[in-house]
C-alpha cells in the first residue's frame, strides 16, 4: 500500500481550484465539487476560530494576527480570491531575507488540511491498509507536512513497539495486537540533491515505510492524531 499525502501538481497549477496563493483564482481549495470552501471558511468562521486552524493545522505562530487582519477585512469586503486572502496575510507576516517560504505558506495550508480533513483522511488510510494488508506486505507513506508525517512515525512507532503507552497521542496497546508493523527505516528517507534539482517539490517530501506482521492490526482514532479536531 502506497500513500502520497499531498496535493498533486496538477492541483496546484490549476488556477480555478484555488490551492495556490501565487496564482489568483476563485478562493476554493475544497478536494470535491461539495461541500464548503476556503472563502466559506474565512467569511464565516469566528477569529478565534479562525486563528486555531491557522495555528494547529499551519503551526503558523501569527495566527492570531491573521485572524483578526482576515476579520477586519472581510468587515467591508468578502473575501473572494486566492489573491485577496494572500495580500492580507502578506501585510500581517513580512518576509525577511532569510525566510524561504511565501508568508502565505503555512495558512493556506492550514485552511487546505482542515477544509478536507486531510489528516482524517490519512488516519482512516493508515488504519485500512492495516486492516488489509497480509503478513509481509509493505507500507509506504510519503508526507509533505510535518503534522501528517508526525501521525505517520507516531502511528508506527506505536504499531513496531518503539513508543511507551504512557503517551496521550497513542492508542493503547495489547500483547495479543503488538507489534502489528515491523519498521524498514529508521529514519525518514528524504529527496537528495539530485532529485530536488529535478523536481523542487519533492525537497519537503518524507518517506516512511513499515513491513506487515502477522498480529492483528493497530486502530488509531481521532483522539490519538496529537492535535485539536475541529468540526466545519
Amino acid at each position: 500500500v502506497v500513500l502520497d499525502i499531498g496535493v498533486s501538481s496538477m492541483q496546484l497549477d490549476q488556477d480555478e481550484r484555488g490551492f495556490s496563493f501565487r496564482r489568483d483564482g476563485p478562493l476554493d481549495m475544497r478536494m470535491s465539487q461539495s461541500g464548503p470552501t476556503a472563502a466559506d471558511l474565512v467569511n464565516g468562521l469566528a477569529e478565534e476560530e479562525i486563528a486555531n486552524v491557522l495555528y494547529q493545522f499551519g503551526e503558523e505562530k501569527k495566527s492570531r494576527y491573521i485572524a483578526r487582519a482576515i476579520v477586519e477585512r472581510r468587515a467591508s469586503e468578502p473575501f473572494r480570491t486566492t489573491t485577496d486572502l494572500a495580500q492580507v496575510i502578506e501585510a500581517v507576516v513580512y518576509k525577511k531575507a532569510k525566510d524561504k517560504i511565501h508568508p502565505a505558506t503555512r495558512s493556506f495550508q492550514a485552511l487546505r488540511i482542515y477544509l478536507n480533513d486531510e489528516l482524517g483522511e490519512l488516519l482512516r488510510g493508515l488504519n485500512a491498509a492495516s486492516r488489509i494488508l497480509k503478513p509481509g506486505g509493505r507500507l509506504v507513506v510519503v508526507c509533505f507536512h510535518s503534522l501528517e508525517d508526525r501521525i505517520v512515525k507516531n502511528y508506527l512507532r506505536a504499531a513496531s513497539g518503539r513508543v511507551p503507552n504512557q503517551s496521550r497521542h497513542l492508542p493503547e496497546i495489547n500483547k495479543e495486537s503488538f507489534p502489528s508493523f515491523q519498521i524498514i527505516n529508521p529514519k525518514a528517507v528524504k529527496a537528495n540533491d539530485e532529485e530536488m534539482s529535478r523536481n523542487k517539490r519533492a525537497r519537503s517530501a518524507i518517506l516512511r515505510s513499515g513491513v506487515r506482521t502477522e498480529a492483528p492490526p493497530l486502530e488509531f482514532f481521532e483522539a490519538n492524531l496529537g492535535v485539536k479536531s475541529l468540526q466545519l
